[in-house]
């Protein structure tokens, strides 16, 4: 049943459909984005071996999806950055300093085993909250 106080933002890729979720949710004033993985208009992976430009990327992604559902990155309250190699943490926080550093969140980075393609090195997950 389709709820006005919930609206959804689908980019297009072709794994929304096929696992069944959406890029972001909005529900009142808290927009809670997927995971966020470094990749080009055409699903490839961006940067392989690069920590640092992966990241780049997914924020690049997140304040394009912020922006399609009326917030930016100032609205971001949490951020959580899995990580495949935790030893390469400077590459990841100094592209989340660069774009969080004038309004740091709350975050977490974490390391997992591996992400969906192997030339993924991190996937960023955020919410935010419209004041």
């Amino acid at each position: 049943m389709d709820n006005p106080a919930v609206s959804r933002h689908f980019t297009g890729t072709p794994w929304e459909p096929k696992v069944g979720y959406c890029r972001a949710i909005r529900v009142g004033n808290q927009i809670f984005i997927s995971g966020t993985a470094p990749v080009d208009d055409a699903g490839n992976t961006v940067a392989p071996g690069d920590g640092y430009r992966q990241a780049q990327r997914c924020f690049q992604i997140i304040r394009q999806t912020l922006q399609a559902m009326g917030a930016d990155l100032s609205n971001i309250v949490r951020s959580r950055m899995y990580v495949t190699d935790i030893s390469r943490w400077e590459e990841y926080g100094q592209a989340h300093q660069e774009a969080m550093g004038a309004y740091p969140p709350a975050t977490a980075m974490v390391e997992v085993k591996a992400l969906i393609d192997p030339d993924m090195l991190i996937e960023i997950e955020v919410d935010a909250l419209l004041f």
